[in-house]
């Protein structure tokens, strides 16, 4: 009779993590599917997929999400990474995809753990993981050298993978990179519980206005298609695990700055910065005394300049915090041109 009852018991609990397993997958599916704030003519149209790379971090099985494009142009036999943003994904890389591939590039665009369509585990998120996974990557696709491109958060994680595998990075280009200011001097403290309940409490309105404010004036009706991106998750059973994922970054971006370390890094460097940039990670708590103070882009582009040996430095006017999305020419130009200068020495 006793082992009549382990039986029916293990047999339940096998039933139970089906079923948990099938709800699982119904709601994943639904996530991509059909997001509930989606409106008519707001779907996405993604034109590359993705695949997917099997990682064990703290002792669970996640995977990473990534594009891996070869060149359509005549080949150079060259890979280019592209680092996203922290509200972004590898998705908002899609133009300049294009174009490098045009350019004869192979190029890779990850979704860090946390993003996109990459696990959003609970773990302890740091660059130095977030390197050491898009290192793996690289070494799964084969590829033993890269030019880099990193963006905002993702310029933080480009300065990081460029300090623990200087042999990897050909040349960096750093495009308005956070971290240049150590937000822990400038932005009150919050509990990740807080930052927790921030996030819980985003709606596709709340998102919508802060990328207003990554185009200071110029907001163009086509870039919401980042923030439908960004918002996909809303009103899904992975939202509450989104929601923690992103207090976890957010704790990352504030505790692990990068303003005291960008003066070691040693490969050919390119900072683009756009000059209308205003962005503070935790803005709104900033004190009054240092709305003017923080955040001050042409400054701290220029102070980044002088502390990278040898780096070089693009000003783009009239540009807000991403400068290949609301000026793409001039950014092509700048990377196009930093590329085919002489390569780096080693």
């Amino acid at each position: 009779m006793a082992d009549f009852h382990r039986f029916e018991t293990r047999r339940f609990e096998t039933r139970r993590f089906e079923t948990r397993t099938m709800l699982a997958f119904v709601l994943l599916g639904a996530m991509w599917a059909a997001p509930s704030w989606a409106q008519p003519g707001q779907a996405l149209h993604p034109k590359y997929g993705v695949q997917f790379f099997p990682l064990q971090v703290e002792n669970q099985d996640l995977r990473m999400a990534y594009r891996d494009v070869q060149s359509t142009g005549t080949a150079n036999g060259k890979a280019v990474l592209l680092l996203h943003g922290k509200n972004f994904s590898g998705f908002y890389w899609e133009p300049t995809i294009e174009f490098l591939a045009q350019q004869g590039y192979r190029v890779i665009a990850p979704d860090q753990l946390g993003f996109g369509a990459s696990s959003r585990p609970d773990i302890h998120y740091s660059f130095h993981q977030m390197a050491q996974n898009t290192k793996a990557l690289l070494d799964h696709l084969g590829i033993p050298q890269v030019d880099v491109i990193a963006h905002s958060m993702g310029g933080m994680l480009g300065v990081r993978f460029t300090l623990l595998f200087p042999e990897t990075v050909e040349k960096l280009v750093l495009e308005n990179p956070i971290g240049l200011e150590d937000y822990r001097k400038l932005v009150p403290y919050i509990s990740l519980q807080q930052q927790y309940a921030a996030e819980l409490s985003q709606s596709y309105e709340k998102m919508l206005d802060y990328q207003k404010s990554y185009y200071p004036g110029a907001w163009q009706p086509e870039y919401e298609v980042y923030v439908q991106d960004q918002a996909s998750v809303l009103g899904t059973g992975e939202y509450a695990r989104d929601a923690w994922s992103s207090a976890l970054t957010y704790e990352m971006i504030y505790e692990q700055p990068i303003v005291y370390e960008v003066g070691e890094i040693s490969r050919p460097t390119l900072l683009i910065i756009g000059q209308a940039d205003r962005t503070v990670v935790g803005k709104n708590r900033l004190p009054p005394g240092l709305q003017s103070v923080a955040g001050q882009y042409p400054e701290l582009g220029r102070k980044t300049h002088a502390a990278i040996t040898g780096s070089t430095l693009v000003e783009v006017a009239d540009c807000g915090h991403i400068p290949h999305i609301q000026k793409p020419d001039q950014f092509r130009n700048a990377v196009m041109t930093f590329f085919a200068g002489a390569p780096a020495s080693r």
